[in-house]
């Protein structure tokens, strides 16, 4: 419960930071109240439609992310496991290369992101046809490194054939994931999906503590992996897809979130789903709000910012765990 409060209450603190973080210097008092009553100012236009989806798409990106790698870890167990190791991220990224380099995005505001979530699904009916029903976790990581690996040829076949400089540079600066520019649109376009999303990998906990005894032992316990398999797989593919969707690539959070929570919950796979969720919201709230204090007259990207910081702390916990071991 201590866990679960110390959570809320960072997210709650960070949420509030990020409304009052940006370019628009205002008094926080001020710009909240802004928020609180549209009185036509341009600080209520920065507020309603700015900072709170940019604020609410940090939430709901670092949630899935977070939630998902907790998911992949608990069922594969392997604490390696993250997002993009099934392919799925990989496959969204490719939808919105490909509607960047069509020029859909020029017909439709959303034409980019509904790209990246049908190219999603896409990849996600593969990789169920390619494990087969019957399918184990070997079988689902080998299908997910085929689809991402094609996924990253084709998107660099892309690029490398584009004919246009402007298209590339928009999909190569895309990659690397942001959340700035981002409307309410946005984030009711991904809030279905990832909510879905949420409710399927929630509903994960019980079979996870049963696989930590092996796959023989959940059995006996009742759990029909199959099923379980298919919600994780699910679940991932809409959280995930739609974060990939509206923000782009975004690394290292559902990798190095778990690591740093699962001491704090005793290693349980159930308490760790909730609480990575809730750590990874945290994590891209406070990596949002750097980039716009570190940088504040250039356009930073929220995923290179997160590389930086997401690799050496994933170093540091693999040093940590080797010291451990030995």
């Amino acid at each position: 419960m201590r866990l679960a409060a110390a959570l809320v209450v960072l997210c709650a603190a960070l949420f509030a930071l990020s409304l009052v973080t940006g370019l628009a210097a205002a008094p926080a008092g001020q710009s909240l109240k802004a928020l609180a009553i549209d009185d036509g100012t341009p600080l209520s236009l920065v507020m309603r439609e700015i900072r709170l989806p940019r604020a609410l798409l940090a939430v709901m990106v670092g949630a899935s992310l977070g939630l998902s790698g907790a998911a992949l870890q608990g069922y594969l167990r392997n604490p390696l496991a993250e997002p993009g190791l099934i392919g799925i991220s990989g496959a969204a990224a490719l939808g919105a290369v490909l509607a960047i380099q069509t020029g859909l995005v020029l017909t439709h505001p959303l034409a980019l992101p509904l790209s990246a979530l049908g190219m999603a699904l896409a990849a996600v009916l593969l990789i169920l046809a390619l494990a087969g029903p019957r399918g184990g976790s070997i079988t689902l990581i080998l299908a997910g490194i085929v689809i991402s690996a094609l996924a990253g040829a084709l998107t660099s076949l892309v690029l490398n054939l584009s004919p246009n400089p402007f298209a590339a540079a928009d999909i190569v600066f895309w990659l690397m994931g942001s959340l700035a520019d981002r409307s309410m649109a946005h984030v009711w376009l991904a809030l279905p999906f990832m909510a879905l999303g949420w409710a399927m990998l929630a509903a994960l906990g019980r079979g996870l503590d049963a696989l930590t005894l092996g796959e023989d032992a959940a059995q006996a316990m009742g759990i029909h992996l199959p099923r379980l398999r298919l919600l994780l797989v699910l679940g991932a593919a809409a959280s995930v897809g739609a974060a990939t969707a509206v923000a782009g690539a975004i690394g290292f959070v559902g990798l190095v979130v778990p690591h740093l929570l699962r001491p704090l919950v005793g290693g349980r796979p159930s308490a760790l789903l909730w609480a990575s969720g809730l750590g990874g919201a945290a994590m891209v709230l406070a990596a949002d709000i750097a980039v716009r204090v570190l940088l504040p007259d250039r356009d930073l990207k929220l995923g290179v910012l997160m590389a930086l910081v997401g690799a050496p702390l994933f170093l540091h916990l693999i040093y940590r765990t080797r010291k451990e071991m030995a």
